[in-house]
């Protein structure tokens, strides 16, 4: 049994949440929690909002132990790049990418 949980177009480059992500695949669900809780990224309290919904979905949806859980797939997506434009030197501009990312969390009982 597995649940699932993803969070779309959240506005943060995929490499830096894969740096996060990186970190806690394979782990039970508190330990992974507790590392996310104390890794001073800015994708860490993304990743752990959508390890805590994936949580919630298998223990209301499909009845699982919340203490039995670990991390069976996790993964960043790229979503699309807002592209944005800067003023430069002698009237030219240059193209700034506001990258974002699919976040998508698979939990499953030991």
């Amino acid at each position: 049994m597995q649940a699932k949980a993803a969070a779309n177009f959240v506005r943060i480059a995929p490499r830096k949440a894969q740096l996060v992500v990186d970190l806690i695949r394979g782990k039970a669900v508190g330990d992974a929690i507790a590392i996310l809780r104390h890794t001073p990224r800015s994708a860490s309290p993304i990743v752990e909002k959508v390890v805590n919904s994936a949580i919630a979905n298998a223990e209301h949806n499909f009845s699982m132990d919340p203490n039995n859980l670990v991390i069976s797939e996790i993964y960043v997506n790229q979503g699309p790049t807002l592209k944005r434009f800067r003023a430069r030197a002698m009237g030219r501009a240059s193209r700034i990418n506001k990258r974002t990312s699919h976040i998508t969390v698979v939990v499953s009982e030991k």
